[in-house]
Protein backbone atom coordinates (compact mmCIF):
# COMPACT_ATOMS: atom_id res chain seq x y z
CA UNK A 1 0.00 0.00 0.00
CA UNK A 2 1.26 3.49 -0.88
CA UNK A 3 0.91 6.74 1.02
CA UNK A 4 -2.00 7.01 3.42
CA UNK A 5 -4.65 9.67 2.86
CA UNK A 6 -7.37 10.79 5.24
CA UNK A 7 -10.53 11.93 3.44
CA UNK A 8 -13.08 13.87 5.51
CA UNK A 9 -16.22 14.38 3.41
CA UNK A 10 -19.88 14.03 4.41
CA UNK A 11 -21.25 13.78 0.84
CA UNK A 12 -21.21 10.02 0.25
CA UNK A 13 -21.28 10.21 -3.55
CA UNK A 14 -18.39 12.66 -3.74
CA UNK A 15 -16.45 10.69 -1.13
CA UNK A 16 -16.95 7.43 -3.05
CA UNK A 17 -15.64 8.97 -6.28
CA UNK A 18 -12.61 10.51 -4.55
CA UNK A 19 -11.89 7.33 -2.64
CA UNK A 20 -12.09 5.11 -5.74
CA UNK A 21 -9.92 7.52 -7.76
CA UNK A 22 -7.18 7.72 -5.13
CA UNK A 23 -7.15 3.98 -4.51
CA UNK A 24 -6.70 3.42 -8.22
CA UNK A 25 -3.56 5.55 -7.91
CA UNK A 26 -2.24 3.18 -5.26
CA UNK A 27 -2.98 5.29 -2.18
CA UNK A 28 -4.52 3.96 1.00
CA UNK A 29 -7.65 5.96 1.88
CA UNK A 30 -9.44 6.30 5.24
CA UNK A 31 -12.84 7.96 4.94
CA UNK A 32 -14.51 9.94 7.74
CA UNK A 33 -17.99 11.47 7.41
CA UNK A 34 -17.81 14.11 10.19
CA UNK A 35 -15.18 16.54 11.38
CA UNK A 36 -14.96 14.94 14.81
CA UNK A 37 -14.63 11.46 13.30
CA UNK A 38 -11.90 12.79 11.03
CA UNK A 39 -10.03 14.27 13.99
CA UNK A 40 -10.22 10.98 15.89
CA UNK A 41 -8.96 9.09 12.82
CA UNK A 42 -6.09 11.54 12.45
CA UNK A 43 -5.09 11.31 16.10
CA UNK A 44 -4.98 7.52 16.06
CA UNK A 45 -3.63 6.98 12.54
CA UNK A 46 -0.58 7.89 10.49
CA UNK A 47 -1.34 9.89 7.34
CA UNK A 48 0.69 11.51 4.57
CA UNK A 49 -2.05 13.87 3.38
CA UNK A 50 -5.50 15.05 4.50
CA UNK A 51 -8.41 16.07 2.26
CA UNK A 52 -10.92 18.12 4.25
CA UNK A 53 -14.31 19.42 3.14
CA UNK A 54 -15.14 22.88 4.50
CA UNK A 55 -18.75 22.16 5.52
CA UNK A 56 -18.85 19.19 7.89
CA UNK A 57 -21.15 18.10 10.72
CA UNK A 58 -19.97 18.05 14.36
CA UNK A 59 -16.73 19.93 13.59
CA UNK A 60 -16.33 22.16 10.51
CA UNK A 61 -13.40 21.83 8.17
CA UNK A 62 -11.78 25.07 9.33
CA UNK A 63 -11.69 23.89 12.95
CA UNK A 64 -10.46 20.43 11.91
CA UNK A 65 -7.73 21.97 9.77
CA UNK A 66 -6.65 24.18 12.66
CA UNK A 67 -6.49 21.20 15.05
CA UNK A 68 -4.48 19.11 12.61
CA UNK A 69 -2.04 21.93 11.93
CA UNK A 70 -1.36 22.36 15.64
CA UNK A 71 -0.43 18.69 15.86
CA UNK A 72 1.32 18.08 12.54
CA UNK A 73 2.83 19.59 9.40
CA UNK A 74 1.13 16.98 7.19
CA UNK A 75 -0.16 18.53 3.93
CA UNK A 76 -3.85 19.51 3.94
CA UNK A 77 -6.01 20.16 0.90
CA UNK A 78 -9.24 22.02 1.65
CA UNK A 79 -12.23 21.07 -0.52
CA UNK A 80 -15.12 23.50 -0.77
CA UNK A 81 -17.93 24.79 -2.95
CA UNK A 82 -16.94 28.29 -1.84
CA UNK A 83 -15.10 30.00 -4.69
CA UNK A 84 -14.54 33.54 -3.43
CA UNK A 85 -10.94 34.61 -2.95
CA UNK A 86 -11.70 35.56 0.66
CA UNK A 87 -12.82 31.98 1.36
CA UNK A 88 -9.66 30.58 -0.19
CA UNK A 89 -7.53 32.96 1.87
CA UNK A 90 -9.35 31.94 5.06
CA UNK A 91 -8.76 28.26 4.32
CA UNK A 92 -5.08 28.81 3.60
CA UNK A 93 -4.62 31.07 6.62
CA UNK A 94 -6.05 28.33 8.82
CA UNK A 95 -3.25 26.00 7.78
CA UNK A 96 -4.36 24.34 4.54
CA UNK A 97 -1.62 23.94 1.93
CA UNK A 98 -3.95 23.95 -1.07
CA UNK A 99 -7.57 24.77 -1.91
CA UNK A 100 -9.69 22.77 -4.34
CA UNK A 101 -12.99 24.36 -5.38
CA UNK A 102 -15.99 22.19 -6.23
CA UNK A 103 -16.74 21.04 -8.82
CA UNK A 104 -13.25 19.85 -9.72
CA UNK A 105 -11.98 17.36 -12.25
CA UNK A 106 -10.45 14.09 -11.16
CA UNK A 107 -7.37 14.96 -13.21
CA UNK A 108 -6.90 18.11 -11.14
CA UNK A 109 -7.50 16.18 -7.92
CA UNK A 110 -4.82 13.62 -8.77
CA UNK A 111 -2.35 16.34 -9.76
CA UNK A 112 -2.89 18.34 -6.56
CA UNK A 113 -2.54 15.24 -4.39
CA UNK A 114 0.64 14.11 -6.16
CA UNK A 115 2.16 17.60 -5.87
CA UNK A 116 1.54 17.85 -2.12
CA UNK A 117 2.86 14.35 -1.51
CA UNK A 118 6.09 15.17 -3.38
CA UNK A 119 6.62 18.19 -1.14
CA UNK A 120 5.81 16.11 1.93
CA UNK A 121 8.40 13.48 1.03
CA UNK A 122 11.04 16.20 0.63
CA UNK A 123 10.02 17.79 3.90
CA UNK A 124 10.22 14.51 5.77
CA UNK A 125 13.70 13.90 4.43
CA UNK A 126 14.94 17.35 5.45
CA UNK A 127 12.89 18.60 8.38
CA UNK A 128 11.67 15.55 10.29
CA UNK A 129 11.03 16.45 13.92
CA UNK A 130 13.94 15.53 16.15
CA UNK A 131 13.39 12.57 18.44
CA UNK A 132 14.12 14.82 21.41
CA UNK A 133 14.42 18.50 22.21
CA UNK A 134 16.68 20.09 24.86
CA UNK A 135 15.86 23.44 26.46
CA UNK A 136 17.73 25.86 28.68
CA UNK A 137 16.97 25.09 32.29
CA UNK A 138 17.60 21.38 31.92
CA UNK A 139 14.33 20.33 30.28
CA UNK A 140 14.37 17.48 27.76
CA UNK A 141 11.31 16.21 25.88
CA UNK A 142 11.47 12.88 24.06
CA UNK A 143 8.59 13.12 21.61
CA UNK A 144 8.15 9.55 20.46
CA UNK A 145 8.41 7.92 23.88
CA UNK A 146 6.50 10.79 25.54
CA UNK A 147 9.20 11.04 28.17
CA UNK A 148 10.09 14.26 29.97
CA UNK A 149 13.28 14.83 31.95
CA UNK A 150 14.40 17.72 34.10
CA UNK A 151 18.15 17.81 34.72
CA UNK A 152 18.32 14.16 33.64
CA UNK A 153 15.62 13.03 36.09
CA UNK A 154 12.30 11.65 34.89
CA UNK A 155 9.29 13.93 35.29
CA UNK A 156 6.16 11.78 35.80
CA UNK A 157 3.59 13.65 33.70
CA UNK A 158 0.13 12.19 33.16
CA UNK A 159 -1.01 11.69 29.52
CA UNK A 160 -3.07 14.91 29.59
CA UNK A 161 -0.21 16.86 31.14
CA UNK A 162 2.14 15.63 28.43
CA UNK A 163 -0.38 16.58 25.72
CA UNK A 164 -0.59 20.10 27.16
CA UNK A 165 3.17 20.46 27.32
CA UNK A 166 3.58 19.02 23.83
CA UNK A 167 1.00 21.38 22.31
CA UNK A 168 2.62 24.41 23.91
CA UNK A 169 6.23 23.36 23.23
CA UNK A 170 5.64 22.51 19.58
CA UNK A 171 4.02 25.91 19.04
CA UNK A 172 6.49 28.20 20.87
CA UNK A 173 5.48 31.79 21.56
CA UNK A 174 1.92 31.12 20.39
CA UNK A 175 -0.67 32.14 22.97
CA UNK A 176 -3.32 29.52 23.73
CA UNK A 177 -6.43 30.45 25.67
CA UNK A 178 -7.70 28.00 28.27
CA UNK A 179 -10.58 27.25 25.91
CA UNK A 180 -8.16 26.45 23.07
CA UNK A 181 -6.22 24.06 25.28
CA UNK A 182 -9.36 22.37 26.58
CA UNK A 183 -10.84 21.80 23.12
CA UNK A 184 -7.57 20.47 21.68
CA UNK A 185 -6.41 18.24 24.53
CA UNK A 186 -9.73 17.05 25.95
CA UNK A 187 -11.49 16.94 22.57
CA UNK A 188 -14.64 18.57 23.89
CA UNK A 189 -16.19 21.97 23.24
CA UNK A 190 -15.28 24.67 25.73
CA UNK A 191 -18.44 25.21 27.77
CA UNK A 192 -16.94 27.86 30.01
CA UNK A 193 -15.54 25.43 32.57
CA UNK A 194 -11.78 25.67 32.08
CA UNK A 195 -10.83 24.94 35.70
CA UNK A 196 -9.51 21.57 34.49
CA UNK A 197 -6.93 23.34 32.33
CA UNK A 198 -5.86 25.58 35.21
CA UNK A 199 -5.33 22.57 37.47
CA UNK A 200 -3.29 20.67 34.87
CA UNK A 201 -1.11 23.67 33.98
CA UNK A 202 -0.41 24.20 37.68
CA UNK A 203 0.59 20.55 38.04
CA UNK A 204 2.91 20.68 35.02
CA UNK A 205 4.58 23.80 36.39
CA UNK A 206 5.11 22.22 39.78
CA UNK A 207 6.63 19.10 38.25
CA UNK A 208 8.93 21.21 36.07
CA UNK A 209 9.84 23.47 39.00
CA UNK A 210 8.69 26.37 36.82
CA UNK A 211 7.70 29.40 38.94
CA UNK A 212 4.74 31.47 37.77
CA UNK A 213 6.42 34.86 38.28
CA UNK A 214 9.77 33.98 36.68
CA UNK A 215 8.99 31.06 34.33
CA UNK A 216 11.53 29.21 32.23
CA UNK A 217 9.02 27.23 30.18
CA UNK A 218 5.31 28.13 30.53
CA UNK A 219 4.38 31.79 30.74
CA UNK A 220 0.98 33.16 31.72
CA UNK A 221 -0.20 35.92 29.40
CA UNK A 222 -2.68 37.66 31.66
CA UNK A 223 -6.16 37.88 30.22
CA UNK A 224 -5.22 35.72 27.22
CA UNK A 225 -3.81 32.34 28.25
CA UNK A 226 -0.44 30.57 28.16
CA UNK A 227 2.56 30.24 25.89
CA UNK A 228 5.78 28.24 25.85
CA UNK A 229 8.94 30.34 26.18
CA UNK A 230 11.56 27.60 26.60
CA UNK A 231 14.73 28.20 24.56
CA UNK A 232 16.28 25.32 22.65
CA UNK A 233 19.92 24.58 23.41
Amino acid sequence: MGEQILLVEDDREIARIIQDTLRQQGYGVTWATTGREGWEDFRHGCFDLVLVDWMLPEMDGITLCRNIRLASDVPIIMISARKEDTDKVEGLDTGADDYLAKPFSLVELKARVASQLRRWRRYQGQERLAQRSHYNGGLTIEWQSERVLLKNKDVPLTPKEFELLKLLAQNPERIFSKGDLYEHVWQQPDLGDVHTVTVHIKSVREKLADPVKTPHFIQTVWGKGYRFIGELT
